[in-house]
């Protein structure tokens, strides 16, 4: 028997709403200028989206026979599983053609199997249901199944529309019929089947629903062929057989062409392509209205056959952008794929995209090269995005964790298996440092003294010039290799000078780790790097300095690191500081009438906060909510409160989408941080800002500050100020050196209640010589001696292959300053998922087991909503991972439960993690349940507890 396994996603609305009469929602329609073909004169422009003219009578429903297990299909606060034909069911006459569901645990007779078909009906057209059901379990006659639907309608209570049901018996299989008209369109509809008594399965063979009858108003049903069948292309005309049909100009021309260019374009498949020409904005170019034909929560892959031409532009960047109209109107852009197209080749431009709410229009199009450049198309592809197996732990034979991969690194044998990058001169010397690094030390434990010898670089002529070494047979796929060495350079150096490990795996450069280096000390170097594709050579170099200055390097050690060695002692680490000695005191009767009476206590909240990033929309998706509120206590939205989205335009506002947000977050007692008031890198502030001049800027600055902090004063508990000051300068530049500590001031007077942030990248991972511990913790000291508050240090992390010894040297080092350090934008990334779980780990267990770290905020969870690809923990339709469930398991290790016997004193004790707890005493005559609160502190913490 194979069981694919579900969950309950949503709550049932009570049984007394079931029969209310939905209001009358009046139709709205808003024209986007960008839809339009904006030029009148264009050529085999079609001017609106050509449906098909027949009705094919096609089922609507997904996965309607179960062959793909329980996809599509969600049980309604039940358990659900889909078993095989062969396996058919006990006491069954009749013996199924194929799979079929079992809905079992059912508590109430609503409860079901349902699936959201909103994308897939319209208003006017009737359909017809037909199911084949049946029912098993205790019962004492036959029982009722009902087909129905659910209507969500914005504002408004949620409505049931019956549309038939049949009296089933559990000896064999039935038909259940019926149809049903929607008069207006609802937000949401979901289909479903419910009806049997609690306590008695649901079965279902098969379920087709058809559009019958269409209407008059909309081609969605003329479509229901297409959004059917999830392994079938829903771009109509994908090819241009059937010419420009179904395809239009956005804001341009297109055209069709066998060939181009005097024969020298032509199509690489098929017999046709078309071009957007005539094109005068970067958004210009050729799309398609795909409305009806993708649905909500299901992830679809867009790949198109592209090149570029014209204007005498060689290369350029395509993008293929999807445009979403909401029903209240709202429109919204999401980037799917984008890549360098040539005027050479057709190049494949591929990526994914899901939809989380009910859209009122969708276009999906390609756009991107500069003005004046045509756009040339040769097919599009979309279709539900195929599942890719989870990846297996890599197996890895004797990792050696320790050994140091570098060939005579300690110079015994001169320069023996060393070699000059470029034209420079490698020697021995002596006088370099015999212990190892401190990060290194922290990594390996005791080991055995460096020998004091250093290679010694002269005659660079170049910056990268320096000592090399080919690694490629010593490196080992997915093992995390921590870098260590010490460094120094010779006199010459005019300002400071970088000195950086690298490794040149086949064409790409690597960063091992860096340095800046202003005097003629020795200076630690530590990094840390994977490889997970299998490459064809590996070198590793030491560049860096400016030409002329000669380099020094002693000891590099390359070594694999052993991570659940660490994790030993981190959770040593962990036990001292979020935990505390408790006793739970009880009064009200006699002592001695409790002795030996069986307690049990368990903590049902860690009150550390584990955040995460969301999107506003994102909590369309009722999936995500339920995940986010169940898992995090925290949030911070991921652009919806940062200027550029708040007033992309001058004196045009949008608070909306962060208000909705906020709403969310109050209702379900998570916590926010304000991400962020201002961002200092250039590249981030819109265009109106750029052309301010220096009084109207600081005027925009003053505004900024006053509207934002008195419109959610006290709602936000944190406010990253300025974004990443280690790397821009865009308001400093413009507006002087005292404009940083007068935002953090400005800040603090309208909201007293906020912890005021800095916040920036790179600080804990010894890649970015901008962003070191030393100049974060100069930066912060500065702005508190010009009167800024800063409250917290914001550490973002978004990191690669984490060694704990390297981020824990950088916590040690900003720990000094005694504020909070929180992990604002915490991701990790690998293709592997058990990989990118380890990474996850390494993160979370330094950060918790660290007395200066009040807080971890991930940069999401949730695939295709991350800036990062292969970082997330919840695949694209809501699927755990690796990573997901290693988090999952932390979270739950970090969670104390204990039990016991009163003692004589009337006592029990424990040791537990700070937060929320429940005890229950279970005495002769009752069981009584108490809640308690376990805050920090350093002294045991006694709980008295009156059980009158």
């Amino acid at each position: 028997m194979r069981r694919f396994s579900a969950w309950c996603f949503s709550n049932r609305a009570s049984k007394t709403s079931r029969r209310q009469k939905h209001p009358e929602i009046p139709t709205a329609t808003m024209e986007n200028p960008q839809l339009n073909n904006g030029n009148k004169k264009s050529e085999i422009v079609n001017e609106g989206m050509t449906g098909a003219s027949s009705i094919s009578a096609t089922n609507i429903i997904m996965n309607h026979d179960f062959s793909g297990g329980l996809h599509s299909w969600h049980p309604n606060c039940c358990n659900g599983f889909v078993v095989s034909a062969e396996s058919g069911h006990p006491g069954f006459v009749t013996k199924p053609v194929g799979n079929y569901a079992v809905v079992s645990n059912r508590k109430e007779c609503w409860q079901g199997l349902e699936q959201d078909i909103t994308s897939r009906v319209s208003p006017g057209s009737t359909y017809s249901v037909s199911a084949c059901i049946g029912v098993s379990g205790p019962m004492q006659g036959p029982a009722d199944v009902l087909a129905t639907l659910k209507l969500k309608y914005r504002d408004s209570p949620i409505d049931y529309l019956f549309i038939g049901k049949t009296s089933v018996s559990k000896e064999g299989w039935e038909k259940l019929e019926g149809t049903f008209t929607l008069s207006t369109m609802p937000e949401q509809v979901v289909f479903y089947l419910e009806g049997p008594s609690p306590g008695v399965d649901l079965l279902i063979e098969s379920v087709v629903v058809t559009c019958s009858s269409p209407s008059n108003f909309s081609n969605t049903c003329n479509q229901c062929d297409k959004a059917g069948d999830g392994d079938a292309n829903i771009i109509l005309n994908p090819k241009f057989e059937d010419g420009l049909n179904n395809w239009s100009g956005r804001g341009c021309k297109i055209v069709l062409h066998d060939s181009m260019a005097d024969g020298k374009i032509v199509p690489q498949s098929g017999k046709v392509f078309a071009s957007a020409t005539e094109r005068t904005q970067s958004w210009n170019g050729i799309q398609q209205e795909i409305t009806g034909r993708v649905q909500r929560k299901l992830a679809y892959e867009a790949i198109a056959v592209v090149r570029i031409f014209g204007n005498n532009v060689t290369s350029a960047d395509v993008r293929t952008t999807l445009w979403v109209q909401t029903p209240d109107l709202r429109e919204q852009y999401i980037g799917i794929a984008n890549l360098q197209a040539t005027d050479k080749d057709w190049v494949q431009l591929q990526g994914k995209f899901l939809l989380n709410g009910n859209p009122k229009r969708v276009v999906i199009y390609i756009e991107g090269p500069p003005a004046g450049t045509d756009i040339l198309v040769n097919s599009l592809v979309v279709k539900h995005a195929e599942k890719k197996p989870p990846s297996p732990p890599p197996a890895i034979e004797n990792p050696a964790y320790g050994v140091n991969i570098i060939q005579n690194s300690n110079l015994s044998d001169g320069t023996n298996g060393w070699f000059p990058l470029g034209n420079c001169n490698l020697s021995v010397a002596n006088g370099s440092p015999h212990i190892l690094p401190p990060m290194a030390r922290d990594s390996l434990g005791p080991h055995e003294p460096l020998s004091g010898r250093y290679i010694l670089v002269t005659k660079r002529t170049q910056t990268w010039m320096g000592p090399a070494q080919m690694i490629t047979d010593n490196i080992k796929l997915f093992l995390t290799y921590q870098v260590s060495a010490w460094v120094k350079i010779g006199s010459g150096a005019t300002s400071p000078q970088n000195v950086n490990v690298a490794l040149g795996v086949d064409s790409q450069w690597v960063n091992g780790g860096q340095v800046e280096i202003t005097d003629d000390r020795w200076h630690e170097i530590g990094g840390s790097f994977r490889i997970e594709k299998q490459p064809s050579k590996v070198m590793v170099y030491v560049q860096g300095p400016a030409p002329g200055v000669d380099l020094m390097v002693a000891g590099l050690q390359i070594f694999p690191v052993d991570r659940e060695a660490r994790f030993k002692h981190l959770r040593r680490q962990t036990d001292k500081i979020r935990k505390r000695n408790v006793t739970l005191k009880f009064s009200g009767v006699d002592s001695g009438s409790l002795l030996g009476t069986f307690i049990k206590v368990n903590q049902t909240q860690n009150s550390f906060p584990f955040g995460s990033c969301m999107s506003r929309t994102n909590i369309d998706n009722e999936d995500f909510v339920s995940f986010f509120v169940k898992n995090f206590n925290w949030a911070v939205f991921g652009n919806e409160l940062k200027w550029y989205w708040t007033e992309a335009q001058q004196g045009n506002f949008n608070y909306r989408d962060a208000d909705e947000m906020l709403d969310m977050c109050i209702k379900n007692n998570i916590e926010t941080r304000g991400h962020c008031i201002f961002w200092e890198v250039e590249g981030t502030v819109q265009p109106w800002i750029k052309a301010l001049n220096k009084n109207d800027l600081m005027t925009a600055v003053q505004n900024r500050l006053t509207g934002l902090l008195t419109r959610y004063k006290g709602k936000f508990r944190h406010y990253d100020v300025n974004n990443e000051m280690l790397h821009g300068s865009f308001y400093q530049d413009r507006l002087g050196k005292d404009i940083r500590a007068n935002m953090f001031k400005t800040a603090n007077q309208l909201d007293p209640s906020a912890t005021l942030f800095v916040n920036d990248y790179h600080v804990e991972d010894g890649d970015d010589t901008r962003s070191s511990p030393e100049k974060y913790i100069s930066q912060i000291l500065d702005l508190q001696e010009q009167g800024a508050s800063v409250g917290g240090i914001g550490i973002q992390g978004h990191i690669d292959s984490p060694v704990g010894p390297i981020v824990c040297s950088a916590l040690d080092k900003l720990g000094i300053l005694g504020l909070p350090i929180w992990f604002t934008e915490l991701d990790v990334s690998s293709i592997n998922e058990y990989v990118r779980g380890d990474d996850l780990e390494v993160m979370l267990r330094e950060a918790f087991a660290h007395p200066a770290v009040e807080g971890i905020m991930l940069w999401g969870f949730w695939e295709l909503f991350m800036s990062r690809d292969n970082a997330h923990l919840v695949n694209a339709e809501g699927e755990l991972n690796e990573a997901g469930r290693r988090y999952l398991a932390l979270k739950e290790e970090w969670l104390t439960g204990s039990h016991g016997h009163i003692n004589e004193q009337g006592e029990f004790t424990f040791r537990g993690f700070h937060g929320t707890y429940k005890v229950e005493i279970v005495t002769r005559s009752k069981k009584i349940t108490k809640t308690f609160v376990v805050d920090k502190g350093d002294t045991p913490l006694v709980v008295s507890i009156d059980l009158k």
